[in-house]
């Protein structure tokens, strides 16, 4: 091997593991701000005087606003470089994350988290879409994997750090800091990201018709189908969690940070585990393999009787491991059902597509779930047998996605790419397309 095929070896490497640590970061924060609202759930309805349907309605309000602004940047977001349009809402969603900081009653707080899921509900698509176009598929698995790391690192670190806060100095305080951690890792990600423009063609279609051809596409709605199946599934239950384990299982507000700490941690291990797995024997077959665990644990979760706390953290640790095991290889198998030149587009509808999915399972658990006079929540067993029989339903679209004919751009070109651009364009605007 040359000097030179070394060395773009090495700046290969170097850009993906930037690539992945920014974007990792930044899902930190996002994940943290969307999950947090969960176990905040009992605070939430006690200080704001609001039942299980109004709690339902924070929660999938942020995704509702996702969904429609997703619809909105589908059309779009192929037209300008990835930083770009990876900068634009990453300010937006810090933006929308002080309001709900600063959110002086439920209906603020209602309108500040849909603010905020209009920016920050699409980071993650995007995210995938710039994996997309960073990785080649046979190592897009084990990227997927490392990308959930951030996820974990928020359900180990982040989240119960913010219920801590949240228990201790008010449920406002959580976002105050997350926008506070937010701010530098914007700055530096203005910074270290590459542009990625090599999608970006000289003519570009009407929004309305690339939104149709979105949508027209039998690969890409069987992706959706997917994507749909497993947001309902899994989120009529997980809102409702934290809430079931202090008032039915009788697991002490206090230790509910244990849950997420246990279960964040095993996923920390998990994740790149399940990545590489992905990648060697294949993403179907990793999906096919992890959902009927899942299934189990959706089910175990939703009829836990009262028992000792460290019982519970094992079933719940063992359902998000599961759950976020079937994403790595789900969002794997969707990233590669599109061509480059058309994934950003894809990836905004499909985050659209995604967060009505799982706004309509958080409603779905809302309106089945009562709660009783005693704070105890009814029906929550019966959402989990709905929940399991929405992603048993999953294996037959996963089966159905296939890999689109087309090349993603390599780190290799991404690289070589910057350098010129380095030499000879110095003075483009960050936000710049």
């Amino acid at each position: 091997m040359s000097q030179m095929e070394i060395a773009g070896d090495q700046t290969s490497s170097r850009t993906e593991r930037v690539v992945l640590l920014v974007l990792a970061a930044v899902q930190f924060t996002s994940i943290v701000d969307f999950m947090v609202v969960m176990p905040l759930g009992p605070q939430l309805m006690r200080t704001l005087r609001i039942g299980p349907t109004e709690f339902g309605l924070i929660v999938s309000s942020y995704t509702f606003a996702a969904a429609a602004a997703g619809l909105v940047i589908s059309s779009i977001v192929d037209r300008f470089s990835r930083r770009a349009a990876f900068l634009t809402l990453y300010a937006g969603f810090l933006l929308g994350t002080l309001l709900c900081g600063l959110a002086p009653s439920y209906k603020f707080l209602l309108a500040a988290r849909v603010a905020t899921g209009a920016f920050g509900g699409i980071l993650g698509g995007l995210s995938m879409t710039i994996i997309g176009d960073v990785f080649p598929e046979e190592r897009r698995g084990r990227a997927t994997g490392s990308l959930m790391s951030g996820f974990a690192l928020a359900t180990v670190v982040g989240v119960p750090a913010g219920l801590y806060i949240g228990t201790r100095f008010g449920w406002h305080v959580p976002f105050l800091c997350l926008v506070v951690l937010g701010i530098p890792v914007l700055v530096v990600s203005a910074f270290v990201l590459p542009p990625l423009k090599a999608h970006i063609g000289t003519v570009h279609a009407h929004p309305l018709r690339s939104l149709v051809e979105t949508f027209s596409d039998r690969n890409h709605l069987n992706a959706f189908a997917l994507i749909i199946s497993l947001m309902i599934g899994a989120f009529a239950v997980i809102p409702y969690v934290s809430d079931y384990l202090v008032a039915n299982v009788g697991v002490p507000e206090t230790q509910l940070p244990l849950v997420f700490v246990a279960g964040g941690a095993l996923t920390l291990i998990a994740a790149p585990l399940i990545g590489k797995l992905a990648d060697r024997r294949g993403k179907l077959f990793v999906y096919r393999a992890i959902v009927p665990i899942s299934v189990v644990m959706l089910v175990t979760v939703t009829h836990l009787p009262r028992v000792a706390t460290v019982v519970a953290v094992a079933a719940v640790s063992t359902l998000m491991v599961s759950n976020a095991g079937r994403m790595i290889a789900a969002m794997a198998m969707v990233t590669s059902s599109v061509q480059r030149h058309r994934r950003g587009s894809f990836m905004s509808a499909n985050a659209s597509v995604q967060h009505v999915a799982t706004g309509i399972g958080a409603c779905f658990g809302g309106l089945i779930i009562k709660e009783l006079p005693d704070h105890r929540l009814q029906n929550y067993g019966g959402v989990g047998w709905i929940a399991a029989a929405v992603t048993m339903a999953s294996l037959w679209f996963a089966g159905r996605v296939r890999v689109a004919d087309d090349e993603p751009v390599t780190c290799e070109a991404i690289s070589l790419a910057a350098a010129a651009e380095a030499t000879v364009d110095v003075g483009e605007p960050i936000v710049g397309t």
